[in-house]
């Protein structure tokens, strides 16, 4: 079939799909929904046998809907509709919810329904990007195979939706969730208030007031302090803060002014307002003094396999989160064991350098220049590593750098669903050592073919290209149980022996030096960042500051039949050469 995905960004959900349906067969486009004229136009132009919405928050023309079978992929069950779904259904600690496929009629989320699926809520309050990221974006997935499927048939008829049953009491039409649903007061217990900034988390946060600055909240994990003043600043720690609640305390980790700016760690925001805050030091190594401590990085050891994890809000990792990563690493590479598991998050393993640090700082190129740096430290110290056999755990979906970070380990194992943009966009050449790890693990061919083609790679495609080593089941537990039997056939003495042999073998006889791979980048990168030879700064500022987009990248689009896709018009080379001077 022809299907295009009318979305209003490309962001994960609508990326797994149009991976996953490519995959199957399909012939799929995406049309970013820049207006109604340029929608009607894309369809138009391309003749789809399908639309699918899986990200829409616009309407959709009359004019395509009319004429043209167009399905909302909408994050909520039989009888839920209005935009702030999820919102309500975390603030309302509602036990089941779900996802209902409906065809586009002229009343938003009022159509025929295609298909519908629930799940059952976490007990704990989940994050809105989290909850969506999972559970959500797994429903959906079935919602739109289901109903592709039922596309196939011409004389198929979606079923009223007074007529379909819903799975979640309570699911009924709401309005816009606004801040004034959304307030707090510091001295409410805690669960109501990290119930509250999680029902927002992502976008677009809770106004509140901290350290005497209007702000909204984000990225809340509830802490352990007590008998303290609700609202009063009690800690610091890792770029977060430890407010006082009527019960207890809240690690907030971002905030956002209230009036203008972007999304900033917690401390980076208020700066000098936490004067006489004390900080709160953790030391690599050691166990947190609970599960709910507020720690980015941590280092656990099970027989023979030590265990990484690390978790960066979004996945944006600033020269703080490289500098803390690298000493659980140095830290995690001393020790006797076999196996080092590096894990990062469910939401996202890693997207790389933290474009909106840059974009807030004094200086954003010597910013950008210092955050390369770091990241680079931690690639460096994975690829070089020989002491223990190093598995990259991909448990959440990456893009940019953040997929070239584990590429020097010795395996990669994706968690199934998750996706990969293994490629460098915002007018950045890319470094990470990329153009060392990323040739030799999938050919120079297909390497230069993915930087090119800048297109989204399920965790499937990239095993069959080698681009991971194996991929575990998507169930976050079950990949857990799944990651620990792989650690465990790796620890064997004699096998985990036999490969770091190999590997110490392989970086001993290679002709060109490491360090001539990451010269070479940098050299690339200063010019991007210190030269803007490629419109970084305002591809970053257009990111960090949501701006809409004005066109779809054409090689996202539906190309009509019988025309062929034009090949890029620039080819970046991965082989290394000498670096082009400064003074180019």
């Amino acid at each position: 079939m022809r299907i295009l995905l009318l979305v209003t960004a490309f962001n994960g959900l609508s990326q797994r799909a149009w991976c996953t349906l490519r995959e199957a067969g399909h012939d799929v486009g995406v049309q970013l929904a820049t207006g109604a004229a340029d929608m009607i136009e894309a369809v138009r132009a391309t003749s789809p046998d399908l639309i699918l919405c899986p990200f829409l928050k616009q309407r959709v023309p009359a004019e395509v809907w009319k004429n043209r079978r167009t399905v909302i992929i909408h994050p909520g069950p039989v009888g839920d509709r209005g935009p702030s779904s999820l919102d309500w259904a975390i603030a309302d600690g509602v036990r089941t919810w779900g996802v209902t496929a409906l065809q586009a009629v002229e009343e938003m989320d009022a159509g025929p329904i295609w298909a519908t699926r629930s799940f059952p809520m976490p007990a704990a309050p989940p994050r809105k990007s989290s909850l969506y990221n999972g559970p959500v974006a797994d429903a959906a997935m079935e919602c739109i195979l289901e109903t592709v499927a039922k596309a196939a048939d011409k004389s198929f008829k979606p079923v009223p939706a007074d007529q379909t049953p819903t799975e979640a009491p309570g699911a009924r039409p709401r309005p816009l969730m606004k801040q004034d649903d959304r307030a707090f007061d510091w001295s409410d217990p805690t669960e109501r208030i990290l119930r509250k900034i999680r029902a927002a988390d992502g976008a677009p946060g809770v106004r509140t007031v901290l350290a005497g600055r209007p702000v909204f909240a984000y990225d809340a994990t509830p802490g352990l302090a007590r008998a303290a003043r609700p609202g009063q600043m009690l800690g610091r720690r890792q770029g977060a803060v430890l407010v006082g609640t009527g019960d207890g305390s809240l690690w907030i980790g971002h905030l956002r002014d209230a009036e203008a700016g972007i999304k900033l760690p917690a401390t980076t925001l208020l700066g000098s307002r936490l004067r006489g805050v004390p900080n709160s030091p953790l030391p690599v190594g050691t166990e947190p003094e609970s599960p709910s401590a507020y720690r980015q990085v941590r280092y656990r050891r099970t027989g023979r396999i030590g265990w990484l994890a690390f978790d960066f809000y979004n996945g944006a990792m600033a020269p703080g989160h490289c500098r803390r990563l690298l000493a659980g690493l140095q830290h995690a590479t001393a020790q006797d064991t076999e196996v080092l598991v590096l894990r990062g998050g469910t939401d996202a393993f890693s997207n790389g350098i933290h474009l909106n640090v840059i974009e807030a700082s004094t200086d954003p190129a010597g910013s950008a220049w210092a955050n390369i740096r770091a990241i680079n430290d931690v690639c460096r110290e994975l690829v070089t590593c020989t002491k223990q056999v190093v598995v990259a755990a991909y448990a959440g979906s990456a893009g940019a750098g953040g997929v070239m970070l584990g590429l020097g380990a010795d395996l990669v194992a994706a968690r199934a669903g998750i996706v990969l943009n293994p490629y460098y966009d915002m007018g950045l050449y890319g470094s990470e050592l990329h153009t060392f790890t990323l040739p030799r693990r999938v050919g120079e061919e297909q390497a230069q073919r993915l930087v090119d083609d800048k297109l989204p790679v399920s965790a499937e495609q990239a095993a069959r290209i080698g681009l991971v080593d194996e991929v575990g089941p998507r169930h976050p537990e079950a990949y857990a149980e799944w990651l620990t039997a792989l650690a465990e056939r790796e620890s064997d003495p004699r096998t985990a022996r036999r490969r770091r042999q190999a590997k110490a073998k392989r970086l001993a006889g290679e002709r060109v030096p490491l360090e001539v791979y990451e010269a070479r980048e940098l050299a690339e990168m200063s010019r991007d960042m210190f030269g803007d030879r490629s419109g970084f700064a305002a591809a970053r500022h257009d990111f960090v500051t949501k701006a809409q987009p004005v066109e779809t990248p054409e090689r996202l689009r539906l190309i009509p039949a019988n025309v062929s896709r034009i090949a890029p018009k620039e080819s970046r080379q991965l082989a290394v050469r000498p670096a082009v001077p400064l003074s180019a």
